[in-house]
This record gives structure tokens, C-alpha cells and sequence, in this order.
């Protein structure tokens, strides 16, 4: 008795409850987002949301943070790699920025620890916004009504610090709970199909989730692109800066290809895939990570159950974005 209790102790620790479901415990290596986000201040929240979409903040005044994450779909934005200021071509696909919060780093390559060194980038890229803290600050300062409310919830003013705070606030307010799959991981059996189970424990069998687990389905671990293979070898196009990974960030050779493994939620709404964008479509990205992720030639049958699970993914969009244009000032 004493063994099996330590075995359930070491188990919750590993894997966390997920579910209890017909009065057994049920332990799974993925967990439901929570259905509230606490400890957000809401002026602060409205206040990201209005940077968010504020052009200002970039050196031509044409693009803003909805620019590139489109929140009334998938929050990014359905390119292999997004334009910036003057129609500028970027160098990577960009993430969405719905449950970023979750992750445990920002950036493909890991750079960023948190939203708040996240949001500062963007900003001052020459490729993306093109702008400097001091033309942004200018700008926002020259405005009574923001510079009024910045001076309500921050005693500083506006600051670096604290237009990267109210954005990373907002940002943190993006989370997309009760997916169909969080409700069957709450104990709704009938929230999954049939086929839809049946992919989820191919996801777990094949090894899918040693790399996409936890609550974001992902986003808390590195990983190297090309574990089981060499994919920038097959890709067929010249390596680039970007394809290198967290190597531009640690110089070490051993975090060549190495990236911050993506989050899966909502990865019906986000194609195309991978850091480089080389992934049209759901089904090629599976067949592609059984491939080079885990050696694997998978079915047709294989890659429609694991997509069908997938789907499943997709959440709630956050009530927050419900009056959201899709780009530009607010």
C-alpha cells in the first residue's frame, strides 16, 4: 500500500491532475487552461489593448502589434513570414500571441524570459516596427488623453518600462480556455469523438507529446528541429540566421536548430508551420514532425487522427478582443 501510494505521489508531480472522470483518478501529460486569468489589473489590460493596436508605435505610423498577430483569427498572421514597416519581408514566422503567457520563453529561439523583454523587440526592429524607444515615447507623450492614463495607473509616466508592461498585461489577458479538449480533460466524455480520443492516444503513443505537453501543449521546453533527420538537408533552401535557433542567442554549437518547442493550442487557425512557414497545411506539418521529430513514416490514417485531435485544440477567444478591429488604431 505504502509503494502505491508513493507511486500516485511521484505521478501527480510528474503529470498533474487533469480530469476525474466516473470517480477515477485520471492522470493525463496535458492540463486545461484555466478558466479565469487572475491578478490582472483591468485598466492596465485596456490600456495593452490600446497600444496593441496603436500605429505609433511604429516609425511610420502604419504598423502596429495587430499588424502581424490578427486576433480575430488565429492571433498570427497566416503568412510564411509576416511584413513589417514598408511591406519589409521578416525573417521568421510569427507565432501567436494567444495563452503566450503560458510559455516559457518568447521568440522561436528563446531570447525573451518573459512579455515584458518580448514586446520591447518588435518595437525597435528595423524589419518590423522600425521605431526607437525615444520617437515612441515622444509620440505617446504629445497625446493628453493617454498620457493621462498612463499617469493614472503608473506613477512614472510613460516609460519603456511601462508601455512593455500594459502590453504584456493585455497580452497575458489572451488565453483561450475551454477548448473541447479541456472539457474532456474535466471529465466531459462526450466533449471527443471516437476518432478524436483515438488520435490523442496515437499523439501519446507515438511520442508526440514527450515535446507538446503541459498546459500550453508545448511552450515550456527546447527541442532541435531535425532530431530523427536531417530537415534543413531535405528542405531544399539555403540555411539562414534564423534557421539556427537558440545557437544566436548562446553561440553554442550544440543549440544549432535548436527552437523553443511551439504551442499547439488553436494550431487549426495558425498555418502555416514551423519557424520557417515551410508548412502549408495541418496534415504536411504532422507527417513532416513524424518524420524528422520522431522517425516515424506516419499513415494517412495516422496523420487524419492526429489531426482530428488537434483541432479540438481550439479555444475560446478571450472576451477582451471581442470589439477588436483587426489592425491599426482603435
Amino acid at each position: 500500500m505504502l509503494r502505491r501510494t508513493k507511486l500516485l505521489l511521484t505521478l501527480v508531480i510528474l503529470f498533474p491532475l487533469a480530469a476525474l472522470a466516473d470517480n477515477a483518478l485520471v492522470l493525463e501529460p496535458i492540463q486545461p487552461i484555466p478558466q479565469y486569468t487572475a491578478n490582472l489589473n483591468p485598466e492596465k489590460v485596456l490600456l495593452g489593448k490600446q497600444l496593441f493596436n496603436d500605429t505609433r508605435l511604429s516609425k511610420n505610423q502604419k504598423v502596429s502589434c495587430a499588424s502581424c498577430h490578427h486576433l480575430n483569427v488565429g492571433g498570427s498572421d497566416e503568412r510564411p513570414m509576416s511584413l513589417g514597416i514598408n511591406q519589409t519581408i521578416g525573417e521568421i514566422n510569427t507565432p501567436t500571441v494567444f495563452n503566450s503567457s503560458l510559455n516559457f520563453r518568447q521568440f522561436w529561439n528563446g531570447r525573451a524570459r518573459n512579455l515584458v523583454e518580448q514586446a520591447s523587440s518588435p518595437i525597435q526592429n528595423p524589419k518590423e516596427m522600425g521605431s526607437t524607444w525615444p520617437e515612441v515615447l515622444s509620440k505617446l507623450n504629445s497625446d493628453p488623453e493617454i498620457h493621462k492614463r498612463f499617469q493614472k495607473l503608473y506613477p512614472e509616466g510613460i516609460t519603456a518600462n511601462t508601455v512593455t508592461d500594459a502590453l504584456a498585461t493585455f497580452e497575458s489577458a489572451l488565453n483561450t480556455p475551454n477548448c473541447r479538449f479541456d472539457k474532456y480533460l474535466r471529465g466531459d466524455s462526450k466533449a471527443l469523438s471516437v476518432q478524436e480520443v483515438e488520435g490523442y492516444k496515437r499523439f501519446k503513443s507515438y511520442g508526440c507529446v514527450s515535446c507538446h505537453q503541459g498546459v500550453n501543449v508545448g511552450g515550456n521546453m527546447f527541442q532541435t528541429m531535425g532530431v530523427m533527420g536531417k530537415y534543413f538537408n531535405d528542405r531544399g533552401t539555403p540555411i539562414t540566421e534564423s534557421d539556427l535557433g537558440r545557437q544566436t542567442v548562446t553561440h553554442s554549437e550544440s543549440d544549432k536548430f535548436v527552437f523553443k518547442v511551439p504551442s499547439l493550442r488553436n494550431v487549426e487557425l495558425t498555418a502555416p508551420y514551423f519557424h520557417d512557414g515551410s508548412m502549408p497545411t495541418l496534415e504536411k506539418a504532422v507527417l513532416t514532425m513524424g518524420k524528422y521529430q520522431l522517425g516515424k513514416n506516419l499513415t494517412k490514417e495516422d496523420v487524419d487522427y492526429i489531426v482530428a485531435f488537434l483541432k479540438t485544440l481550439t479555444g475560446e477567444k478571450p472576451k477582451i478582443i471581442a470589439d477588436m478591429p483587426p489592425g491599426g488604431h482603435e
